[in-house]
């Protein structure tokens, strides 16, 4: 139980930490640099990348078969398209319904859904990854944290832009990230059900993150 509630505040803290500085950096600077961004975002989805090739799956195929870590790969990415589209239809319909003087603000909050979706397979990276060793876990961290800040910039600045005061731009920006505790939460309980149960959340985080790092890293070149 000990090490469950470590690993939950562990996750809950980098992944609303990276959420936070990306938030700080948006109220406060009116234009903030896309090359600073791009560079942030690629800095983190190389170190994700890494973190799938070179740390998960191989983790999750000493756990398990290649035929499972495959399946599981598959539907981490399929899950991330599905909750991709899902966003996505959502803010379409938001924006041709609302005024032009609040789709900023409709903007971030529609943002804000999406980070929030997208960080609890985060957070099943690292719960799961802590079930596998202290350097996996502490990694994924570090690669997610970074990966957030951008992403808090995302949301946060439409937010201001829209409207909304500074300070509860700030507050709901970090608020994006608490899923990334629950994600570490349920990702740690499954982890210690088996060895299987980790390589599942491994490789389905792996699938997933796979997703992310690709996806957002192209959608901005």
């Amino acid at each position: 139980m000990d090490a469950l509630i470590k690993t939950t505040v562990i996750g809950l803290f980098f992944g609303t930490l990276g959420t936070t500085i990306g938030g700080i950096i948006g109220v406060n600077f009116k234009n903030t640099s896309h090359k600073f961004l791009s560079f942030i975002l690629s800095f983190a989805a190389g170190l994700m990348l890494s973190i799938v090739c070179f740390e998960l799956i191989p983790e999750a195929l000493e756990l398990s078969n290649l035929p499972n870590v495959l399946l599981w790969i598959v539907l981490g990415v399929v899950s991330m398209i599905f909750c991709g589209e899902l966003v996505h239809k959502i803010y379409r319909k938001k924006e041709q319904t609302q005024l032009k003087s609040s789709s900023l603000l409709k903007t971030g909050i529609i943002v804000g859904i999406g980070l929030a979706i997208h960080n609890f397979p985060e957070g099943l990276a690292i719960g799961s990854g802590f079930g596998a060793s202290i350097k996996l876990g502490f990694s994924l961290c570090i690669a997610i944290m970074l990966h957030d800040v951008p992403e808090g910039v995302c949301m946060s600045v439409p937010m201001k832009a829209g409207g909304m005061e500074a300070r509860k731009a700030l507050i709901y920006t970090a608020i994006s990230g608490v899923t990334t505790g629950i994600g570490a939460f349920l990702g740690a309980v499954l982890g210690n059900v088996s060895t299987t149960s980790i390589a599942i959340c491994l490789a389905f985080a792996a699938g997933a993150m796979l997703y992310i790092a690709s996806r957002r890293t192209y959608s901005r070149i």
